[in-house]
């Protein structure tokens, strides 16, 4: 029997001759499992998650557009392509809002078939390879197997590392990791946010004091760094140093020694050195607001935390790891929230996702989160508030990729990773929508 009971692919139909035309298609790239309708399905999917679900649209019963919510809910991270022979513009969009990762129509090419799913099991297959959740940090998008690839790498060693990114990524997080993963773990780890500290106070806090050094110095007073021995310090916001502090700074970081505020003796400290801004460090040096040869000190090892937007398919894993921390489970979301904020752009990133989640979870109360307890501007996601939408199936898919490529910020082969195809594949499109989407209006009279 060509049926496996366990399968990278699992194609839901109620045409079986279909079916077996589409898992021979795939014979020798993936091993399939075939469902003749979504409760079937389903009931496949508790037993065993495949990689990649493959759906008719209208089937008896339930149809492929309920199964892909359920999909949704139940494996958040396990793709879905809907198939129809009815091409209707609004399915095609509420099959892409809902996260289907193509909408193909009936008859399509079995090569093209074939070259997506391959395309998509890789992507798929590199998640499973990776690890959902890294000493804290939470996500199995490429961008965040790549940040996990590079903590493993450079935990070990004790080169300074310069954490980027916007404000609300993480990066005290991935400082966290560098410090639980290298082999100064059992030492202190001490944070310094420079941006909340006056800039009077700054030097004595990272330096420390003498007894008498200035008004109010009524005690000796050890700084962050001679805290930090042994350990890591962690200075967030290390952009924000006055340039007097910046020169203090270099200087250790040259010599490894310093001088306590009022002080004269020199103190030698072995820590290592992490710190973390969302500024551009390299943009501040032509400014003259902060110090090349700081900036180069500092920038040994650079880590990018990506945004959220970078992120495609970690909203759903996070949003269960901030519902699981208040004691609920993902059925506690809603399919139709849960898609809002999987559309939104989120500009506070993870930190405004917890806090839209923990304000959604006193809201709900005890019940589930629906769109209503989502804050007006993800609401505003929804297709009903859109007001000036494309009216046909090849103008939906334009804007579809027009939209992944403008949160990848022009990224082609970035862009095409989130849209599950290949950069090749992309170009093949753009060019073929806009050629199609063209034709029709130089004809129009």
């Amino acid at each position: 029997m060509w049926v496996q009971e366990m399968s990278d692919v699992l194609i839901v139909d109620d045409e079986p001759k279909l079916a077996r035309v589409l898992s021979g298609a795939l014979e020798g790239v993936a091993s399939c499992d075939v469902a003749p309708d979504a409760v079937t399905a389903l009931s496949k999917l508790t037993t065993h998650q495949p990689q990649l679900v493959v759906t008719d649209l209208r089937m008896p019963g339930m149809s492929g557009m309920d199964l892909l919510r359920e999909v949704r809910r139940r494996a958040p991270g396990c793709p879905v392509i809907l198939m129809t022979a009815y091409a209707r513009a609004e399915d095609a969009v509420e099959a892409l809002k809902l996260g289907a990762e193509d909408y193909l129509i009936k008859p399509f090419d079995l090569d093209e078939f074939r070259h997506k799913v391959v395309s998509l099991l890789g992507n798929a297959r590199r998640a499973a390879s990776g690890v959902t959740s890294y000493a804290g940090l939470v996500g199995q998008s490429p961008a965040m197997q790549d940040l996990f690839e590079l903590i493993e790498k450079v935990s070990p060693r004790d080169a300074t590392v310069l954490i980027l990114g916007e404000s609300g990524t993480g990066k005290e997080l991935v400082a966290k990791a560098l410090h639980q993963k290298s082999k100064r773990s059992d030492g202190p780890l001490v944070e310094m946010h420079c941006a909340a500290l006056p800039e009077t106070l700054l030097e004595s806090e990272l330096f420390g004091h003498e007894k008498g050094s200035f008004t109010g110095a009524i005690n000796r007073k050890l700084g962050r760094l001679e805290t930090a021995r042994g350990g890591t310090l962690f200075l967030d916001e290390v952009g924000e140093l006055p340039l007097p502090t910046q020169v203090k700074l270099l200087r250790f970081l040259q010599e490894r020694s310093f001088v306590r505020v009022g002080g004269t003796e020199t103190i030698n400290v072995d820590a290592r050195f992490v710190c973390a801004t969302h500024r551009d460090l390299a943009g501040a040096v032509t400014t003259g607001h902060f110090r090349a040869d700081l900036f180069y000190r500092l920038n040994v090892f650079p880590i990018r935390v990506p945004p959220l937007r970078e992120r495609e398919g970690d909203i759903p894993l996070l949003v269960e790891h901030f519902v699981a921390r208040a004691g609920r489970d993902l059925s506690t979301i809603d399919p139709e929230a849960l898609r809002l904020m999987e559309a939104y752009s989120w500009p506070g990133n993870v930190r405004e996702l917890e806090n839209v989640i923990e304000r959604a979870l006193i809201l709900a109360d005890e019940g589930r989160i629906e769109a209503k307890h989502l804050p007006p501007e993800i609401r505003s996601q929804s297709p009903q508030a859109r007001t000036a939408m494309p009216t046909s199936l090849d103008e939906r898919e334009l804007r579809t990729i027009e939209e992944a490529l403008e949160k990848a910020g022009g990224n082609k082969s970035r862009a095409a990773e989130m849209l599950g195809i290949t950069r090749r594949r992309l170009y093949s499109r753009l060019e073929s929508l806009q050629r199609r989407l063209k034709e029709p209006r130089d004809g129009a009279e």
